[in-house]
């Protein structure tokens, strides 16, 4: 719908430009118009009407760029306005619609162009030492329960995962009180040997109306910024104690869908019993812990840990979970690719995300920020 009406304003003000062309070269009268148009300005019509053609066809293929066609389209539309002031006044209405989404897109395209910087800045920092293939001998020492889980995924025999990238379909809930899903669309990247990653995420809210965020842990710090049509920010904040640790607490989590993570030397294991055992890692100063629940067919099912709920000083420990309902092998890994993430609080259970896993590629960072 959003597409549709954008659309429509755009080729209605681009094709009513063709009057100008018309009358200056009298293919027809044109009453509407009552100012004379020289040829020279009548070709400007015509131009304009092919740059708002341009745009649209732009917009309808996802041209990244689509906006610039859609700034040059109304620069030039509002000058002839502005020329024709008496009659064409009113076409201002349309520009400044137009201008107010070019002007999103164009701050979309910056926003995606910030944190594609930040994904490649991380790659180019990972070190890639440990290329070898994983082996029986290398997990002997981890829990039983994280030994089957490793098994269970098919990890042995394969490559050690040193990158990877992940792309998600949710349904989230920003507040505890929201009823409404909110349908959500996602990127993760992760370093393995220098534990980091940064998830991008776009929220469609409204027609024209989208929220991106971004969420990462790099250097053992952790960081969250989300803007309003990619241009006002309503979040900004990162590190400090409370957001470092959720941070890092979220990538300890999240090493299930690249196990080989649970050999890092940053991460230590401690058996709780035949099904669960506690991991804690400690990186650069940040530490943090949770509990790895498996089946007894050694399927990850939960993992939990106390995360504190905000970042400010009255932000406490609450218990925040994920649970998995459903895994499946990909690229030779089976990884659970249906989670829900929640936080147990005092008047109920918030679960704010219900994700699903729909690509995963493994140890090509070159191309990750560019797909």
């Amino acid at each position: 719908m959003t597409k549709i009406l954008f659309i429509i304003i755009a080729g209605f003000h681009g094709l009513i430009h063709l009057m100008g062309f018309v009358k200056a070269f009298h293919l027809a009268e044109i009453k509407d118009l009552t100012e004379p148009v020289s040829k020279p300005l009548g070709l400007f019509w015509f131009f304009t009407f092919l740059l708002f053609t341009a745009t649209i066809i732009q917009y309808l293929l996802k041209s990244e760029f689509w906006w610039l066609t859609g700034f040059i389209a109304i620069l030039v539309s509002q000058a002839l306005v502005i020329i024709f002031w008496q009659d064409a006044k009113f076409g201002t209405i349309p520009n400044l619609i137009i201008l107010l989404i070019a002007t999103v897109a164009f701050a979309g395209y910056n926003f995606n162009r910030y944190v594609d910087q930040e994904i490649d800045h991380m790659f180019s920092q990972a070190a890639i030492k440990n290329q070898q293939t994983i082996t029986a001998d290398m997990i002997s020492q981890l829990p039983m329960s994280v030994q089957t889980w490793i098994r269970n995924s098919g990890l042995i025999g394969k490559e050690n995962i040193y990158a990877v990238r992940l792309k998600q379909q949710a349904l989230m809930k920003l507040k505890a009180e929201q009823e409404n899903w909110t349908d959500a669309r996602a990127q993760q990247y992760y370093t393995i040997e220098q534990p980091a990653f940064i998830w991008k995420v776009n929220l469609p809210m409204m027609p024209f109306i989208d929220i991106a965020g971004r969420d990462k842990f790099i250097d053992g710090k952790g960081e969250m910024l989300i803007k309003i049509l990619s241009l006002i920010p309503v979040v900004n904040s990162g590190d400090n104690e409370k957001i470092n640790t959720g941070a890092l607490q979220r990538y300890l989590g999240e090493i299930v869908w690249f196990p080989a993570a649970a050999l890092s030397p940053y991460i230590t294991w401690q058996e709780i019993d035949d099904l669960s055992a506690e991991a804690t890692m400690t990186y650069k100063g940040t530490k943090g812990s949770g509990i790895f629940h498996f089946n007894e067919n050694g399927e990850f099912i939960k993992f939990s840990a106390q995360r504190y709920l905000g970042d400010d000083e009255n932000a406490t420990l609450k218990e925040w979970i994920i649970t998995a309902s459903e895994s499946k092998v990909i690229n030779g890994i089976k990884i659970p690719v249906k989670c829900e993430a929640t936080w147990k609080l005092e008047d109920g259970d918030w679960t704010w995300l219900i994700l699903e896993i729909n690509d995963v590629e493994y140890n090509h960072p070159s191309i990750y920020a560019k797909e």
